[in-house]
């Protein structure tokens, strides 16, 4: 059975990118396995624009999400909501037990930074979840004024996702000083789901080390101590971590000036193709995503292709 993918994720991979999952296997505690988690290392940073680490977690994204409330929430996370995913890291937050604060924007509707700042001022809070690119929606929230309201108030611990946006549109973490940043790997990055990347700060791991109940499988003091020996505290799905390595290569080769270009380049034709049948967008134009997430997995560097396949 063939299937052609038009959703937000999961969606196609390609041809390369599956051939490079079918590597022999190697063992988790290995000198190879070593070998190929540092080996990422320095390529993933690149793409966070961080110096910090970046955990190599099995599972969705949804799993390292909940798992940075358990980590770093103390007293009380405010849950920015603008959307369905954004909306459920709140539901999340009460599940696990975490005192919860909502923010909430009407869908479609991007995170307001003078909300977020006036909430902050109360000083109830000591953590704060937003996404950046609201899927559900297709609602994208002005990250760096964001990040400036957050750098306002320095005891607050940010935690951001950016599943799909990551790869897609420039993220400076570290100039943007975002503590904690999550993705997926079935979104902008064009693998099969099963694979989230966190990247974590100096200071969001020490506030870590002093919260009790953080469980162990995405325990970040956890992630840390075997990151420092280049693995992973459980048992990873390898085939993945190798089809990753391919996936950056090719980002690399793409370079990144070029494949941000490429996604708008896509996303403007793809509105303009939906406006000439008469489709609007929800969200308002400016608010609206940028990064073109259901075509780029194809790889569609030829924009005639592209728009061949649109007609």
């Amino acid at each position: 059975m063939s299937y052609k993918l038009f959703i937000p994720g999961p969606i196609a991979v390609s041809t390369k990118t599956l051939q490079a999952m079918a590597q022999p296997m190697i063992g988790h505690r290995s000198t190879d396995f070593v070998a190929l988690y540092n080996g990422l290392q320095p390529k993933l940073q690149t793409l966070f624009a961080t110096k910090d680490p970046v955990y190599i977690s099995t599972s969705s994204a949804w799993g390292s999400m909940e798992g940075a409330v358990r980590n770093l929430t103390k007293t009380k996370v405010l849950n920015c909501m603008n959307g369905a995913f954004s909306d459920k890291w709140n539901d999340v937050a009460l599940r696990v037990g975490k005192g919860a604060g909502a923010l909430k924007s009407e869908w479609g509707q991007p995170v307001d930074p003078a909300a977020l700042r006036k909430e902050l001022a109360t000083g109830a809070y000591d953590t704060v979840t937003l996404i950046h690119n609201e899927t559900s929606t297709g609602t994208m929230s002005d990250l760096s004024a964001l990040a400036a309201v957050l750098r306002e108030f320095p005891d607050v611990i940010s935690i951001v996702d950016t599943v799909s946006s990551f790869s897609a549109v420039p993220i400076e973490k570290d100039a943007l000083g975002i503590d904690v940043i999550i993705t997926g790997s079935q979104k902008a990055l064009a693998l099969p789901p099963g694979l989230s990347l966190i990247s974590v700060s100096k200071r969001a791991l020490d506030r870590a080390a002093g919260v009790t109940q953080r469980g162990y499988y995405f325990d970040f003091v956890e992630f840390q101590k075997n990151h420092e020996q280049g693995m992973t505290p459980s048992t990873p799905v390898i085939p993945l971590i190798y089809a990753l390595k391919s996936k950056v290569e090719e980002i690399e080769a793409e370079t990144l000036p070029v494949r941000y270009a490429r996604h708008l380049r896509l996303n403007e034709t793809m509105r303009a193709w939906g406006a000439a049948k008469g489709f609007t967008l929800f969200p308002a134009k400016e608010f609206g995503s940028r990064s073109l997430n259901c075509f780029s997995n194809t790889l569609n560097y030829d924009l005639g292709a592209l728009n061949k396949t649109l007609k």
